[in-house]
């Protein structure tokens, strides 16, 4: 059984690579103009010279054998060269992707640990908890990331000066003081969405009979609510922590933007701008295979953490 599913969701995995691989590659055709222009950066050039760059980049074999050829790089590690480095774009890809990584990783143990801790306070509290922790989040889930950034930039490093306001340091701990603001402010959103997701779904749980029971038979408190109410809630927990997963990796563009961060994210909104296509390709292609791989663990991880769940219905019902 096990052994079906995870073939079934890797076949399905790759279909949704393939699929976005194609759309990612026809991008810079569906955009106004033609790619030789692109390709030039908007001077001009004589007919010989486009004619070059033509050849250069196989403009004139058919659309499907383009990317037939792409695609194939692609698999083999080779991502192109960027137009506004004149350098490989795997080498790009690897001088940030540390900085990009770690970013993401701070954000989402603080989402998993103030998320998860603040709505089960909230859930298991109730009362004046309960309350601080709606108004906490509705304030979280209203304010975008880029807000949140300028609003600590000003406190903690304007202000107080605790925290250095730009670049992402050298050697890890320098990186984590670094990066500590921009992970707080890439987390808040998130943080408001998975407390109140936690909040609902514990509170679904508190009032059903087997926690009564379980109650009744003298059970201390702590052992009930982690045992019988938070265990059965973290079906939607997880399935909010794998999709909060992927909106930190969109995130990230605009908190990078804001600290200066020279990360995937900079790097993005850098080639958006100068239409290096290469570039955009090979960052898009990577964030879809996050998304990819982060769903994959999360239908996997779901029979873990609710043994209601078996492999064989969650597929049929997939």
């Amino acid at each position: 059984m096990m052994a079906r599913f995870l073939v079934r969701r890797l076949l399905e995995a790759a279909a949704t690579l393939t699929a976005a691989s194609f759309l990612v590659f026809g991008a810079i055709y569906l955009a106004p103009g033609r790619p030789e222009t692109f390709l030039l950066g908007g001077r001009a050039a004589s007919p010989q010279a486009l004619a070059v760059i033509r050849a250069q980049y196989h403009l004139d074999d058919p659309f499907l054998l383009r990317y037939l050829k792409w695609a194939g790089r692609v698999l083999t590690g080779d991502l192109g060269r960027s137009m506004q480095y004149r350098s490989p774009v795997l080498g790009l890809i690897e001088a940030r992707l540390p900085s990009t990584l770690l970013l993401i990783t701070m954000a989402a143990v603080l989402v998993t640990i103030l998320g998860v801790g603040l709505g089960r306070l909230a859930a298991v509290r109730g009362g004046a908890a309960d309350s601080a922790v709606l108004v906490g989040t509705s304030v979280a889930l209203g304010t975008p990331s880029f807000v949140a950034a300028i609003g600590l930039l000003w406190v903690f490093s304007v202000q107080l000066g605790w925290f250095p306001t730009i670049g992402s340091g050298d050697g890890l701990p320098d990186m984590i003081y670094h990066l500590t603001l921009p992970a707080l402010a890439l987390a808040l959103y998130w943080t408001g969405w998975l407390a109140r997701v936690t909040r609902s779904a514990m509170r679904d749980q508190l009032v059903l009979d087997h926690v009564t029971v379980a109650r009744s038979r003298g059970l201390p408190e702590p052992l009930v609510i982690r045992r019988h109410v938070l265990r059965n809630a973290l079906g939607p927990v997880v399935t909010v922590g794998g999709l909060t997963i992927s909106g930190l990796v969109i995130s990230t563009v605009l908190v990078e933007a804001a600290f200066g961060i020279g990360g995937l994210g900079a790097l993005l909104e850098s080639s958006v701008q100068v239409r290096d296509f290469p570039v955009v390709q090979a960052i898009t292609m990577l964030m879809v295979a996050l998304f990819t791989l982060t769903n994959l663990i999360v239908d996997l991880c779901h029979p873990l953490v609710d043994p209601r769940v078996r492999l064989g219905a969650r597929n049929d019902a997939g």
